[in-house]
């Protein structure tokens, strides 16, 4: 028996993403934003983040908007936040880190 190809992550639909707000790590923290960018520099307008502060174990979901625009609120004491990367096109997320300073 052969296996079959994996499937692309996506597109994603904006109604799981609103059933709370997923993108506070904290409730009072820093404001972090960004843009998600495809390999030519175009944004990706469906993607999804996921950041983990594994010194807090806070955790956050957003999805970008048309501009590939996303923001978290993270806390003030993060200096490096392991950054889930799902969109389409990927066969399997990808994971990088945000170091701040």
């Amino acid at each position: 028996m052969t296996t079959t190809p994996s499937q692309t992550v996506g597109p994603y639909f904006a109604l799981g993403l609103v059933r709370r707000e997923q993108h506070r790590l904290v409730e009072d923290g820093v404001r972090l934003t960004g843009r998600l960018l495809d390999g030519r520099g175009e944004p990706i307008g469906d993607g999804v983040l996921e950041l983990l502060d594994l010194a807090s174990g806070a955790w956050g979901r957003a999805g970008t908007d048309g501009e590939g625009r996303f923001a978290f609120v993270v806390p003030r004491e993060a200096t490096r936040l392991e950054t889930y990367v799902f969109a389409r096109g990927l066969l399997r997320h990808q994971l990088t880190r945000i170091y701040l300073d």
